[in-house]
C-alpha cells in the first residue's frame, strides 16, 4: 500500500522524449533525435569545462567540488578517506518546483499562483501537464501546444 510520501512513477527515456517531441512538433523522429543528442552532448561539453548553465525556468546545472572526507565501514567499523570529486548539482527553477508540487498532493489540474517574470498572472499546467513557459509558442493556459501551426 503506497503512503502519502511513496510516488508512483516510471522511467522516461530520451526514446520516448524523442517521439513526444517529435509527435508535438511535427518534426521528423531523425531530425529531434540529433536535435536533442547535440543538446546533450553541449551540456556535457559545458559541465565538463565547468561552466554553469542556466535555463530561465527550467533550472541550474553546476559543477561543485565535493571536499575529501574521512567515512566509515559500517562492517569493520575502519576509517576510510574518501578523496574529493567534481558533481553536478542540479537546482530546480520556478516552473520545475511547480509541476512537482502535485507530488505532494495537489490535483493535476490544480492553479499554482506564481509570478512569471514581468506579469501579474498565474501559472497553470495545460491539459496535457505542460506549463505555457516551458513551451516556443506560449499558447493561453489549457490549450495544447503545437508549434509551427
Amino acid at each position: 500500500m503506497a503512503t502519502n510520501n511513496e510516488i508512483k512513477s516510471k522511467t522516461v527515456t530520451k526514446k520516448e522524449l524523442i517521439d513526444r517531441i517529435a509527435d508535438e512538433t511535427g518534426e521528423k523522429r531523425v531530425t529531434v533525435k540529433k536535435i536533442v543528442q547535440s543538446f546533450l552532448d553541449e551540456v556535457v561539453h559545458d559541465l565538463g569545462e565547468g561552466n554553469r548553465l542556466e535555463f530561465r525556468d527550467f533550472g541550474v546545472f553546476e559543477v561543485r567540488e565535493r571536499k575529501a572526507r574521512i567515512a566509515q565501514n559500517p562492517k569493520t567499523l575502519e576509517r576510510v578517506e574518501v578523496p574529493s570529486k567534481w558533481s553536478v548539482k542540479f537546482k530546480a527553477g520556478r516552473l520545475m518546483r511547480i509541476a512537482t508540487e502535485k507530488l505532494g498532493g495537489m490535483t493535476s489540474g490544480a492553479t499554482v499562483e506564481a509570478k512569471p517574470a514581468g506579469r501579474n498572472s498565474a501559472v497553470t499546467p495545460n491539459q496535457d501537464g505542460h506549463h505555457a513557459a516551458f513551451t516556443e509558442a506560449k499558447p493561453s493556459v489549457n490549450s495544447r501546444t503545437n508549434v509551427g501551426s
